[in-house]
């Protein structure tokens, strides 16, 4: 048996300090201007930095049981200031792009909840303000006892925001928690689509848009 301290010597955190030629050469990544570079192309290289690894084996262990070459650990993007404000803005604008009239964006904790935080902060100072609520996996034990968290009630139009999409899974249980508590769910962002095992589509399967901030081939342009 492999041991693990060997996969983990295939590992490599993508980021422009261990880019070896083979690895360039292999992934394609974006190169960029620095004097030309946009708030996108900043977050991809946060995230790149930060978040992104890659195997040339499938050693990352998914929720769905699956194995991966990938692995998006998105808390170590979300824990940076500059990130937060570019995460904020970017998810914001989406917003205004889908033409929704929106009260709220929330998702299943904790994936979702930076996310949210950054879109409601930022919409504030663009002076179009859009609360941010949370959903617990599953309802508080104790105080009110529940399951939605946040200033919304029942008839809000919100968007259900979740990190990284790989099944699905778990923004579908946000959108049927979210729709028995009365909320109106009318899209559906990704922040990061892994382009796997079809969640993109088994949530459009619910009659719902998707809209996606990154999909892989922002990180990889190898063919998954």
């Amino acid at each position: 048996m492999e041991t693990i301290k060997r996969k983990a010597e295939k590992v490599q955190l993508y980021s422009p300090s261990c880019i070896n030629k083979k690895t360039f050469d292999s992934f394609h990544p974006l190169k960029y201007n620095y004097a030309t570079m946009t708030e996108r192309d900043r977050l991809i290289e946060i995230i790149r930095t930060r978040s992104f690894q890659y195997s040339e084996q499938p050693v990352y262990p998914l929720s769905s049981g699956a194995m991966s070459r990938f692995y998006f650990d998105m808390k170590k993007t979300v824990s940076s200031g500059e990130a937060q404000v570019l995460i904020g803005k970017l998810v914001f604008e989406k917003i205004k792009e889908t033409g929704l009239r929106i009260d709220a964006i929330g998702g299943l904790t904790m994936g979702a909840d930076p996310i949210a935080y950054a879109t409601a902060h930022y919409s504030y100072y663009a002076k179009s303000p859009i609360e941010a609520f949370v959903i617990r996996k599953e309802p508080k034990a104790h105080g009110l006892q529940l399951q939605v968290e946040g200033n919304v009630k029942a008839g809000d139009n919100v968007i259900i925001v979740d990190d990284v999409v790989t099944t699905g899974a778990s923004t579908i249980k946000a959108i049927d928690i979210a729709r028995k508590h009365g909320l109106s769910v009318k899209a559906v962002i990704v922040f990061v689509d892994r382009g796997e095992q079809n969640g993109r589509q088994n949530i459009e399967s619910l009659g719902l848009p998707v809209y996606d901030i990154f999909t892989i081939q922002d990180f990889i342009s190898i063919k998954i």
